[in-house]
């Protein structure tokens, strides 16, 4: 008995999820010496995900904390002349922005405004912050003048007029209207910022000339901006004159500017529009004034992420997931890209010094992100500077991860994972939770998931695939669902399972599937096409094609589809899971938020309610004031103790 306690010691138990720390946004100073770092944890008496700032020197020997406070505080940038920071806090009740002296630990806080700023960048100077913030738009679209109230009368609130294709945006619910516009803040004293930018446009990512003279910044600044489709440019705005100019022109988007430290040349991203479902991004080159427009590097496995120049201007280095896993690129001026970072891991937030040190967040199968550096002059060479789950993953043993590459249908590659039971023992056949990842053209990587781990802890194999339509292998791979979502991805998937096993260690009797958002439809329709699983989990489901394009947080669900759904329905109907409804016998709970406005609750209750009236055996599940991503650390961890308890439920029984 002792021992069998000691043994069940060791699984990673439901109390983890609450200890479970998480870093991010690291900095790392001009000089390389210095990082600071975003330390995450769970507040259980408040029921919510808090932050404070924590700094450690670049060989790790030197930990502390900087804040600190039951609030957010994150976004952390370094002056240039690397004797402050400028970071982003809620500790007054909203988002603002704050400096920080390092040699005193002085805090300011630079702005009281209305709504959060985001983006904040240094001007080179180290005079100015620019940043970005939505401003409403006061103009009244549809005057109406009601009688004057009577004194002490209390009137029913006023009705809200609506002129635009998106009115509400999930995470943050109705959205009043406004466009978010660049401003400027001076960096000692804040102050009243400065707007830059004009016009009823949304304008993204700020960056600095060297001499501190201009910001380029990417927006849409065309007529019917709403419905263009993200085609957006790149714009330059002087701010002694405040003259804005519009240096590129493609059908496409050119967005991510970033200017080279001889201010010279700037590197952005985007693509040539060529009206697919998903299009990858490629890093382009131009002129700051515009000329000599250049594809960079292009055909890639997918999209880049935080372009960065070296101090020289000799090239960039980017973040980029190819295969599952990330690393960290090198692309010369004059050259093609190049990998620097070797390694089953995610590299990602790689921040970059003058002097070529960098910092980054490094997960893996085993490790949760943990915070990392390295020399890129010697990129093999990566140390571990903080960890700070180790005390909680200490003694616990995990469930062992295999690699699986196996043939779809059509003969098509694909790559997928199988986490085994953490007290796998050869020989021994056990359940198996296919879990599919949303998006759909996102991916699926070698970063730690504390979910399948629990999974693993109670007995279960995992089963998790990149199925056609993912990202990570290239523009053609993405296509695999143009126009037939879901589609041959459902092959892929059914394909995994088989290969999963034929290793010999799966119970095929007992197979379970689920699923968030695009995961979500793909489990519906699973369960539509096939009786192989004791039971799934459809969570945050399209299950209507017809009802969702016109009720998500968006127009550009239309684009899914090469026509209308008032020119022809007749693909939307053969998309949705709900056409297959009849064909469900598989017990199939629905869980969903109440807020979600991506996926609307009437999607899951649409399909609830079918599998109801036709007698089928299911649940659903709705949590409370939740958006598409659930916030609550209690309702994240009841989601995955719902999964395991329905699958426990219909588990199949040795006799």
């Amino acid at each position: 008995m002792i021992y069998a306690l000691l043994f069940v010691a060791q699984l990673l138990d439901t109390d983890s999820f609450f200890q479970m720390e998480a870093v991010a946004s690291p900095a790392i100073a001009p000089d390389g010496k210095l990082i600071v770092f975003s330390r995450a944890y769970v507040d259980k008496m408040k029921d919510q995900n808090r932050a404070n700032l924590w700094l450690v020197d670049s060989k790790g020997e030197k930990l502390r904390e900087l804040t600190s406070g039951n609030w957010r505080d994150s976004s952390a940038v370094w002056s240039p002349d690397g004797k402050r920071i400028a970071f982003l806090s809620d500790r007054d009740g909203t988002n603002q922005l704050h400096v920080m002296w390092m040699d005193t630990r002085e805090v300011a806080q630079l702005t009281r405004l209305d709504r959060a700023p985001a983006d904040i960048t240094w001007s080179p100077d180290g005079k100015k912050i620019a940043y970005t913030q939505r401003v409403l738009d006061e103009d009244p679209i549809l005057p109406i003048k009601l009688p004057k109230k009577p004194e002490g009368a209390t009137w029913a609130k006023g009705a809200t007029v609506i002129d635009r294709g998106s009115w509400a945006s999930d995470g943050v619910g109705p959205v009043a209207k406004g466009y978010t516009h660049v401003f400027v803040v001076d960096a000692i004293q804040g102050g009243t910022p400065r707007q830059l930018s004009d016009g009823k446009y949304n304008h993204a990512g700020p960056e600095w000339s060297p001499d501190s003279s201009k910001l380029y910044f990417s927006g849409i600044r065309k007529p019917d901006a709403e419905f263009a489709k993200a085609d957006s440019e790149i714009h330059s705005v002087d701010l002694k004159s405040g003259t804005i100019a519009t240096l590129t022109d493609r059908k496409g988007p050119d967005r991510a500017p970033k200017v080279s430290p001889d201010g010279k040349w700037i590197a952005y991203s985007g693509f040539d529009e060529q009206k697919f479902t998903s299009h990858l991004s490629g890093v382009y080159l131009m002129s700051t004034d515009g000329s000599g427009k250049k594809v960079w590097a292009a055909g890639l496995p997918s999209s880049p992420d935080e372009v960065m120049w070296a101090p020289d201007s000799s090239g960039v280095y980017f973040e980029m997931k190819a295969q599952g896993k990330g690393n960290l690129y090198w692309l010369a001026r004059n050259g093609g890209p190049r990998q620097l970072t070797e390694g089953v891991h995610v590299l990602s937030s790689i921040s970059m010094s003058n002097v070529g040190t960098a910092a980054a967040v490094r997960t893996s199968f085993h490790t949760p992100p943990e915070l990392v550096s390295f020399d890129v002059k010697r990129p093999g060479a990566i140390q571990s500077l903080v960890d700070v789950n180790r005390d909680v993953l200490e003694g616990k043993k995990l469930g062992k991860v295999e690699e699986m590459w196996f043939n779809s249908g059509d003969g098509l590659k694909v790559q997928g994972w199988l986490i085994q039971p953490a007290n796998y023992e050869a020989g021994k056949k056990y359940p198996m939770v296919l879990y599919i990842h949303g998006g759909p053209w996102a991916d699926y990587t070698v970063a730690w998931n504390w979910a399948w781990q629990h999974f693993a802890a109670n007995g279960y194999a995992v089963l998790y695939i990149n199925p056609r339509g993912s990202t990570g292998y290239g523009q053609g791979f993405v296509n695999g669902i143009q126009y037939s979502y879901p589609g041959k991805d459902y092959d892929d998937l059914m394909a995994g399972v088989d290969a999963a096993i034929a290793k010999g260690s799966v119970d095929e009797d007992n197979l379970f599937v689920c699923g968030g958002s695009g995961g979500g439809v793909l489990t519906a329709w699973i369960v539509g096409h096939t009786n192989r699983f004791r039971a799934a989990v459809s969570m945050r489901p399209v299950i209507n094609w017809l009802s969702f394009v016109g009720t998500t947080d968006g127009v550009s669900w239309y684009n899914q589809f090469e026509k209308m759904p008032w020119d022809d329905a007749s693909d939307y109907i053969k998309r949705s899971p709900l056409t297959y409804v009849k064909n469900v016998t598989t017990p199939t709970m629905v869980m969903t938020g109440e807020a979600d406005l991506r996926t609307p609750i009437t999607q899951s209750e649409e399909f609830y309610r079918a599998l109801k009236v036709l007698k089928k055996e299911t649940l659903l599940v709705r949590m409370p004031d939740e958006f598409h991503g659930w916030r609550r650390p209690t309702h994240q961890l009841a989601q995955q103790l719902y999964l395991i308890a329905w699958f426990d439920k219909h588990m199949k029984r040795e006799k």
